[in-house]
């Protein structure tokens, strides 16, 4: 079973790229972030056409995620992340399809720093922590994938002097993502990739792509019983090259049976 992750920065603006993908790599499971597109402006009979099942929260302009499954219908599990009813934002799906449950996350990214937008993005990450110690405590077979907007450690990002004041490279928000794997949950990539240099993110100016000056915020994260049925992960880099695609690069990994 291979399920990825994709930042598609705007769903519409980039549909041709993501059928692309999924009729290229197939994935029995995606999970979208920054879909930025409206609950009824979703397009979703494009993804049925292709053989996707899919539900969404989405946003108007902003923000927005989805979980499509391969020749199956997601079924939702929770709808924006528990623990502020006052937040808006449509930032987080969860859905139980081929026996897992699955989350697709866009972790606010803070900056600028310090400020209210860093606050709130410590904040978010509690709010994730919280909910995923639900599901460990559960014993419920689970990914969380996503944009998590943290660069780990100096191994993720081309230069380990680049962005020292960027909300993705403080302390406390590294710190907030180690505790989740302090918590049981594995990093996929991090685990068959040790050595760093894996990005996932080129930012769109100063010629980053071009330069690979990239760094890795995409993240799979897997509860102990799924972490024991890893056997590949990685990133289609080679989509982030073609014409009018994302910033971000799919990221996936394969389950065995």
């Amino acid at each position: 079973m291979r399920i990825a992750t994709y930042n598609i920065n705007g769903v519409k603006a980039r549909l041709p790229r993501l059928l692309e993908w999924l009729d290229e790599t197939k994935p029995d499971i995606a999970c979208l972030q920054e879909v930025k597109s409206q609950d009824d402006g979703f397009p979703v009979g494009e993804f049925e056409r292709a053989g996707y099942g899919a539900i969404w929260h989405g946003q108007k302009s902003f923000n927005g995620v989805a979980i499509l499954a391969r020749n199956a219908q997601p079924v939702e599990a929770q709808r924006a992340l528990p623990g502020d009813p006052e937040d808006e934002h449509a930032r987080y799906l969860e859905a139980d399809i081929f026996g897992l449950r699955v989350a697709s996350i866009y972790l606010p990214n803070g900056n600028p720093q310090p400020g209210p937008k860093f606050d709130y993005k410590l904040k978010w990450m509690q709010r994730l922590r919280a909910r995923a110690a639900e599901l460990m405590a559960a014993e419920i077979p689970a990914v969380l994938a996503g944009d998590y907007n943290v660069i780990p450690t100096p191994k993720d990002i081309w230069s380990a002097s680049a962005m020292l004041d960027d909300a993705l490279r403080q302390p406390e928000s590294i710190a907030a993502y180690r505790t989740l794997l302090a918590e049981g949950w594995t990093d996929a990539l991090a685990t068959h990739y040790p050595q760093g240099g894996v990005w996932t993110y080129w930012d769109f100016q100063a010629g980053a792509w071009q330069r690979d000056h990239g760094f890795r915020i995409d993240h799979l994260l897997l509860s102990p019983v799924v972490a024991d049925r890893l056997i590949a992960c990685g990133v289609d880099k080679d989509h982030r090259g073609r014409e009018k695609a994302s910033d971000h690069a799919p990221t996936w990994i394969e389950l065995a049976a």
